[in-house]
C-alpha cells in the first residue's frame, strides 16, 4: 500500500501541495484531477522523489521512504512515466528496455564474473526485454533508434521500461499528452492490461474526463494544493463544488447535465458525504 501522510512542499510563501492525506490500496487505479495549477503534477514529484517535501511522510508497504532519491524509491517499488517522455534517444528501442530490465535484476553482469557469464546473463536480460517489447506490440521496432520514434510509439517505450522495472506502483502523469486520436487507444489499452494486475497500484493524472470514467476505481481532486474530494468517480464528479473548481461550471449547470439535482455538500476524505 502507497501512501502520503499530510505531503507538503513551498516554494517562498507558496503552499503548492498542502498537508495532503491519502492511502492508495493494491488493485486500484485512483485519478487524480483538477485544474491547471491545482498542485497533480507536483504531488507526484513529492511521492516519486523528484521534489523533496517540506513535511509530510511517502510510505509504500510501510517503508518510509521520505528521506530517499529518486533512483532508491524507484528501486522500492514506484514507477513513473512522465508528461514528456523520458528515454535515451540515441539507443536502439531493445537497448532502453533491456538497459531498464538490466537495473532490476541481480546477475553476472553486477559481479563482474566471466565473459561467458556476463554473456549468457546478457542473453537473459535481452530476452526478458524483448518478451516485454512484445506485450507493447513493439517487437519489430527493437533495431530502431528512438529518436526515429513518433511521439505515440514513444510513449509506449515509456510504458515498456515502466513494465521492465516491475514496480508495485505505476504512477502515468498525463500518459495521452502530445497524442493524436488514433495514437490515444493504444496507452490506454496498456493501461487497462496493467489494471488486469491486482497486485498493482495504478495512480493516473489526467484531464480528459471520459478516460478517468472508463478507468478509474477512485477519483481525488486537488484545488490549490489541497484534497478537496476523494470518493467513486461518479459521486465525486457530480459533486457541485468540483463541477465549479475543476469543470467550470455552475450548480445549474451540473443539473443540467445529468438531469437530477446536484446534492449538497463536497465528498471528503474517503469518499463519505456529509450534509451540510
Amino acid at each position: 500500500m502507497l501512501e502520503t501522510q499530510d505531503l507538503t512542499v513551498r516554494f517562498g510563501g507558496h503552499v503548492a501541495v498542502n498537508a495532503v492525506s491519502c492511502r492508495f490500496e493494491p488493485g486500484t487505479l485512483t485519478a487524480i484531477v483538477g485544474p491547471n495549477g491545482a498542485g497533480k503534477t507536483t504531488y507526484f514529484n513529492l511521492i516519486s522523489g523528484q521534489l523533496r517535501a517540506t513535511a509530510g511522510r511517502v510510505r509504500l508497504n510501510g517503508q518510509d521512504l521520505s528521506a530517499l532519491p529518486a533512483s532508491a524509491r524507484t528501486r522500492a517499488g514506484l514507477g513513473r512515466a512522465f508528461q514528456l517522455t523520458n528515454l535515451f534517444p540515441n539507443l536502439s528501442v531493445l537497448e532502453n528496455v533491456r538497459l531498464a530490465v538490466q537495473a532490476t535484476r541481480e546477475g553476472a553482469h553486477r559481479r563482474g564474473l566471466d565473459l561467458f557469464s556476463i554473456w549468457s546473463d546478457h542473453g537473459q536480460l535481452t530476452q526478458r526485454a524483448r518478451e516485454i517489447l512484445a506485450s507493447v506490440a513493439m517487437g519489430a521496432q527493437e533495431a530502431m533508434a528512438v529518436a526515429s520514434l513518433p511521439h505515440g510509439d514513444q510513449r509506449k517505450l515509456e510504458v515498456a521500461l515502466l513494465m521492465a522495472l516491475e514496480p508495485q506502483v505505476y504512477m502515468f502523469d498525463e500518459p495521452t499528452a502530445g497524442m493524436s486520436h488514433d495514437e490515444a487507444p493504444v496507452i490506454l489499452n496498456l493501461i487497462r492490461a496493467l489494471k488486469k494486475d491486482r497486485s498493482k497500484t495504478i495512480l493516473l493524472v489526467e484531464h480528459k474526463m471520459d478516460v478517468v470514467r472508463e478507468l478509474a476505481d477512485r477519483i481525488i481532486v486537488l484545488h490549490n494544493g489541497a484534497l478537496v474530494a476523494d470518493g467513486p468517480p461518479a459521486e465525486v464528479i457530480a459533486s457541485p463544488v468540483v463541477q465549479q473548481a475543476y469543470l467550470g461550471v455552475g450548480p445549474q449547470d451540473a443539473c443540467a447535465q445529468d438531469g437530477t439535482p446536484p446534492q449538497p455538500g463536497l465528498p471528503p476524505r474517503g469518499g463519505r458525504r456529509t450534509n451540510p
